[in-house]
């Protein structure tokens, strides 16, 4: 390069008038006003208007007319004021432009296959697929500052709380529970496999064991598993352990960081400590371990209430032990049939058989059923729910209260996505005293609702001899806007807990020992009380991005199928690569 930078595109202003500079970026769009050419010159930092007039330097404008977007230039100029009325104030550089004495065009560029702005949103396959194009928008760009903030954040945090980062291995070893691993062959010992870490869980705990007390790290996790908005085969958490500790200490933490967050990133001060709700009140009242406390809306059991009808869909479910709850929709009466067979439809999709419904009028309630539930009935039903005159009730019945709850808890997040109830606050509630254990149907066992190393409640304890599934864990959740943003536990420190815990999961002694036998060897030579949790990086950062899509805040992340598409991953190997890893494919034809 001939001429070397001294600015960026986002800095010039006011006091840099009549200052020769020299700017380099990339042509954002062009436009001649009558011979004169205006460029806007991009770079990370911003924009900056650039001019060339033939009557100024010929040459450069002759250079000029043959840019095109995306092309990479370098000019030098002078720094002048904007004709009166011609300041952008949406700029930081609105109020100059610079005169362009000389031009080094840097790289030619062909027709990008996507625009390189906010206002134009290109398919999401061929932003991944042309992903260096994509994170050249500013929304993008933001996007990843904002994230780079936040770690160093994350970082002088816990820093200044005496806590050490601590690295932990890539290749691991393969555990059960939990996703699928990805596997990682082994060519110097063949037949034998790593497994990429689903997390640092176990080696956060031996880190708790070697004595350092205070430990974090922001640490690449894989899992194998189906994909949505919120997950990725590789994410980033903010894993957190220490050492003699009880649950309040965690959430101190934690609240902190979160506040300094919120602070630093938005300018907006987080009302500390966080509301706590139990499990079971969540789902009682909110249908999902993940509440979003910015609405109301509330589930309400009426089968007391509706248990002398005559309404055989809802007292046969009561007679066999089932449920029925409903959701009153303030102001909602108004709902055309069409808007309540949507939501019938809707319900379904989480395993409800339908959903029923009654209006509320001057006159009383108001349906195709209301004629087998007598006066008294439905005053009671008035009453339990609080209905008021246009209000609507939603009942969903069924002999499995888990479904009623999860089909009425997704409802409700529906009905307030289509009332936009739900404001730009940040509302923060940690979810505490889940089960500690649920029966998986599939494999006919008991599996870990957290994971198995997560400590019973001491007073449940003597329920793992009687009714494994009352125990309650001492594990809990963080949740923002009905976003789950972090999960964690005390954990079992004792061995012969952690052997027990691993029996009633189906995991036999020689097991445990094959698969976790370094830890539990650990916990023999003194193991402190210790606990921790893990804070997902991405979901935290798209919800301070305002995007719902952790796709929005990862450089170079994944498809739905787990597919790099600007790299073209996953990919075939070459023959020699699988022999020298004494491998030989054999791929099961689908279908």
């Amino acid at each position: 390069m001939r001429l070397k930078r001294t600015n960026s595109c986002g800095e010039l202003a006011k006091e840099h008038i009549k200052k020769e500079i020299c700017l380099m970026g990339w042509v954002s769009s062009s436009r001649d006003h009558g011979g004169i050419i205006f460029i806007d010159l991009r770079d990370m930092y911003g924009l900056t208007q650039i001019v060339f007039d033939p009557g100024h330097k010929k040459k450069e404008h002759c250079a000029a007319e043959t840019l095109r977007r995306e092309d990479v230039i370098a000019v030098k100029g002078k720094v002048r004021a904007r004709g009166k009325g011609l300041e952008n104030p949406k700029l930081k550089t609105g109020q100059i432009e610079v005169l362009v004495d000389e031009i080094e065009v840097l790289n030619k560029a062909e027709t990008p296959p996507l625009e390189v702005e906010d206002r134009i949103e290109a398919n999401e396959d061929v932003r991944l697929k042309y992903r260096y194009l994509d994170l050249r928008r500013p929304c993008m760009q933001h996007n990843i500052l904002v994230r780079h903030k936040a770690v160093k954040f994350v970082r002088d945090y816990f820093d200044n709380l005496g806590f050490l980062e601590i690295e932990t291995p890539i290749l691991g070893k393969s555990t059960p529970e939990g996703a699928r691993d990805y596997l990682v062959p082994s060519r110097v010992n063949p037949g034998k496999f790593y497994a990429l870490p689903q997390s640092p869980q176990i080696l956060k705990q031996i880190c708790m064991i070697s004595g350092f007390d205070k430990y974090f790290q922001v640490v690449k996790c894989f899992r194998d598993e189906d994909l949505r908005a919120d997950r990725q085969p590789e994410f980033t958490q903010i894993d957190i352990e220490m050492s003699f500790i009880e649950q309040e200490d965690i959430c101190l933490v934690v609240e902190g960081l979160i506040k300094g967050v919120w602070k630093k990133i938005l300018g907006k001060d987080v009302k500390v400590p966080f509301r706590k709700i139990t499990y079971q009140e969540s789902m009682d009242k909110y249908g999902t371990d993940k509440p979003d406390l910015r609405f109301g809306l509330k589930l309400v059991d009426v089968s007391n209430a509706v248990k002398k009808s005559s309404f055989e869909v809802f007292t046969n479910i009561i007679r066999g032990k089932g449920k029925v709850k409903c959701i009153n929709a303030k102001k909602c009466g108004g709902f055309s049939r069409k808007i309540l067979d949507e939501l019938i439809e809707f319900v379904k999709i989480y395993d409800a058989k339908g959903m029923a419904w009654m209006k509320v009028t001057e006159k009383g309630l108001e349906s195709n059923i209301v004629k087998y539930f007598n006066e008294k009935v439905q005053k009671e039903l008035i009453k339990v729910t609080d209905a008021e005159k246009d209000d609507i009730l939603l009942f969903v019945a069924d002999h499995k209260h888990h479904i009623v709850d999860v089909a009425l808890g997704h409802l409700r997040n529906e009905l307030a996505r289509r009332l936009k109830l739900c404001g730009k606050g940040h509302s923060f509630v940690w979810v505490t005293d889940f089960p500690l254990l649920e029966f998986d149907e599939d494999e006919q066992r008991h599996v870990a609702v957290h994971h198995p190393f997560t400590s019973p409640k001491d007073k449940d304890l003597k329920l793992l001899d009687s009714d494994v599934e009352k125990a309650r864990a001492k594990a809990y959740d963080l949740t923002v806007n009905g976003v789950e943003i972090g999960g964690g536990s005390i954990r079992i420190h004792k061995p012969e807990l952690q052997k027990k815990m691993f029996r009633i999961l189906g995991i036999s002694d020689k097991d445990a020992m094959k698969k976790f036998g370094f830890l539990i060897n650990a916990f023999k030579y003194g193991a402190p009380p210790h606990g921790g949790i893990a804070l997902g990086l991405d979901r935290i950062v798209a919800i301070l991005t305002g995007n719902t899509s952790i796709r929005e805040v990862i450089a170079f992340p994944k498809t739905k199928n787990a597919e790099d598409l600007m790299m073209e991953t996953p990919s075939d190997v070459e023959e020699k690569q699988l022999k020298e890893l004494n491998m030989k494919l054999d791929l099961v034809k689908k279908g």
